[in-house]
């Protein structure tokens, strides 16, 4: 008999501290009829085919995610909770005196090494609107059923995700000709200008245009299980190097622990270029706009009215 695998994980990040957005994001009512970002990604996960949701929180705002969010999304899908912390680190590190900002989006996928070990899993950000496209890409991506050590990201035009009144942070993919990843940069400060996006590495003093068919990561990752057998080897020894290097600041994100993986070139990156529309929420005063799209599509029926 075939052996039946398990369907793919949907992971969703929720532990940030909204320290722009001045509160909570990660529950925020974006639409008045209750529901947070979260509740759309997860709806049209599920429609996608996603039948589990892991959810990244800390601890402190256990009690108010799953009132607000997690207790209605776990009457529809199975959900484990998985907690952040800045103490959650390997043995053998220490956290340096004084540190008090968080490790990154590596660390949050470091934490669900006991659920998620041995899966396939996607991982979404709380505060991002993917569009249902997007995860319909994704299952189609594991659906190839490709080695565990292939993974995908699902892109979105650079442009479409920018915005004219703030500066972003955007993993900015080089593709090669057959639609693989040849390295990924972080890329801060980008701004959105006439059009086209521009980023900076000198704080603002010169900056440079990046293509306007550049493919960004939103943290839409596909990965197999052999990015968290990686995790599990390798990112205890990044963790301390980043520190000796910079104790209180230092962070790794998901597209820094891609790039370590393809540098070793111990995996490939498939990019699915998603036709899905992307919209996020970084301060409080992009609700309006958001509630505004959310309206839209709902009056347009892709997602029901009411309290779902």
């Amino acid at each position: 008999m075939a052996e039946v695998k398990e369907a793919p994980v949907l992971v969703v990040m929720a532990a940030g501290m909204g320290s722009r957005f001045g509160g909570l994001k990660q529950i925020e009512d974006v639409d008045g009829r209750g529901h947070a970002l979260i509740d759309y990604a997860v709806y049209d996960a599920a429609l996608a085919g996603f039948e589990e949701v892991v959810f990244i929180i800390r601890e402190e705002i256990a009690e108010d995610f799953k009132k607000i969010v997690g207790n209605r999304i776990a009457e529809k899908l199975p959900v484990k909770y998985v907690y952040q912390a800045l103490d959650m680190i390997p043995d053998g590190v220490t956290v340096p005196e004084g540190r008090n900002k968080p490790w990154g989006t590596t660390h949050a996928i470091w934490c669900c090494r006991e659920v998620l070990r041995g899966r396939s899993f996607l991982t979404v950000n709380a505060d991002d609107f993917y569009g249902r496209e997007a995860f319909i890409d994704a299952v189609k991506f594991f659906e190839e059923d490709g080695p565990d050590n292939e993974f995908g990201i699902i892109g979105y035009n650079v442009v479409g995700t920018l915005n004219e009144k703030f500066t972003v942070s955007r993993g900015i993919c080089s593709v090669d000709e057959n639609s693989y990843l040849k390295r990924i940069d972080e890329r801060k400060e980008i701004k959105l200008e006439a059009g086209r996006g521009y980023f900076t590495l000198d704080g603002g003093v010169t900056y440079t245009l990046i293509p306007s068919d550049a493919v960004a990561s939103m943290n839409l990752w596909a990965f197999r299980p052999a990015f968290m057998e990686d995790l599990i080897t390798n990112y205890e020894n990044r963790l301390k190097a980043g520190i000796l290097q910079n104790p209180l600041k230092y962070e790794e994100t998901l597209s820094d622990a891609v790039q370590s993986i393809l540098e070793r070139k111990e995996c490939t990156v498939k990019v699915v270029n998603t036709s899905a529309k992307w919209f996020g929420m970084t301060y409080r005063e992009d609700i309006p706009q958001v509630k505004a799209e959310l309206d839209s599509l709902t009056e347009a029926g892709v997602y029901p009215g009411g309290n779902w």
